[in-house]
């Protein structure tokens, strides 16, 4: 399976915070075992009381557009042909406050709207240093999902 962004385009640096996200195949987000915080991305503290008792917990892999921005103009050669492609900012459901990034794929970028349905799909990749399969959370709009009728950065 081809990646949205190009195979060659870059790939997340894992790090013992970030490996759940991108290697679990579910959307994985950090709460505090303390006061019940969520929060992406994930820390050695909880940003809401400094404690340091933080689980990664799989969330229900939906959620919706908060914020999205339509890209036409190729921030780097090799996504020349792949314009125009969709960033978007999803609050995540089941992770109150939670906002995650990443892009909108399966449907055309001017459909994609602020208030829309999401759910996550996963890309596969091989991290090329340590050889570990990464399932790099998207995210698809939702059949029959009711989006809010905004304009689109562009």
């Amino acid at each position: 399976m081809s990646r949205h962004l190009g195979d060659d385009f870059l790939l997340p640096s894992l790090t013992p915070n970030n490996t759940p996200f991108f290697t679990a195949g579910t959307i994985q987000i950090q709460f505090c075992e303390d006061c019940g915080h969520a929060q992406h991305p994930p820390d050695d503290i909880c940003y809401a009381c400094h404690g340091t008792k933080l689980v990664f917990a799989p969330c229900e892999g939906t959620g919706t557009v908060e914020s999205c921005a339509r890209v036409h103009h190729p921030i780097h050669p090799a996504l020349k042909d792949k314009v125009p492609y969709v960033i978007a900012i999803i609050s995540v459901d089941g992770a109150p406050g939670c906002n995650v990034q990443g892009n909108v794929v399966n449907c055309p970028a001017e459909s994609v709207a602020i208030g829309q349905k999401v759910r996550a799909v996963f890309e596969e990749a091989t991290d090329p240093q340590s050889g570990q399969k990464l399932l790099i959370p998207q995210w698809e709009p939702v059949e029959g999902s009711q989006a809010a009728r905004s304009e689109v950065a562009r």
